[in-house]
């Protein structure tokens, strides 16, 4: 609890000084007026941050010099890491006859697969089937995979709404069930593209 106290009692005493020592600039700044300091400088209004009229200090010179005020010493500065960035590269729709697509930004997004048409996943897709009436669609024996039910969907069997459908391999997809004049909202993670599939 003391070193608290002894912490606020430093940064209010600071900001005393500070605004004691600044009070002819502060009200300048007010009036709009220049000021003419002590040490012979002027500092106008409008000084831009950064340069010597006004400058900006890092986080660690400022807990270096509290450190410093309540230790009685000098400690050695901190640094904080910046973050490194590194290149990705988003994979693209599969090519084709598309009516639409998108490449994997890793988001979600919510679409409209109009009726006759079919969302073709890539690799990795993710899709959930929010309105309408959804069939699976594969070009082999192999369905896709409902996560939520933990089974494997058959091309050409009814899609649940809501259950979280994964592509491991592209070329699959959903589509409007057939008779349906309406077509699909899905929710999509991953590149996919919309195209007319010939039954």
């Amino acid at each position: 609890m003391k070193k608290g106290k002894q912490a606020a009692a430093v940064i209010a005493l600071a900001a005393a000084i500070g605004v004691g020592t600044q009070w002819q600039a502060i009200q300048a700044t007010w009036s709009g007026e220049a000021y003419a300091s002590s040490a012979g400088t002027t500092a106008s209004v409008g000084t831009v941050p950064g340069t010597a009229d006004d400058p900006v200090v890092t986080k660690s010179y400022v807990d270096q010099k509290i450190a410093e005020a309540l230790k009685g010493g000098a400690v050695a500065p901190t640094s904080t890491p910046s973050p490194t960035q590194s290149p990705t590269s988003a994979p693209t729709a599969t090519p084709g006859s598309s009516a639409g697509g998108s490449t994997d930004d890793g988001g979600i997004k919510v679409i409209n697969v109009p009726a006759g048409k079919t969302l073709i996943a890539a690799d990795g897709a993710e899709v959930v089937v929010r309105g309408g009436k959804a069939v699976a669609y594969s070009p082999d024996s192999n369905g896709i995979a409902d996560v939520t039910d933990g089974v494997d969907i058959k091309s050409g069997a009814s899609v649940p709404q809501n259950h979280l459908i994964l592509f491991p391999r592209g070329g699959r997809g959903v589509g409007s069930a057939e008779g349906m004049k309406t077509g699909l909202t899905v929710m999509v993670r991953g590149a996919y593209e919309i195209k007319t599939i010939e039954k």
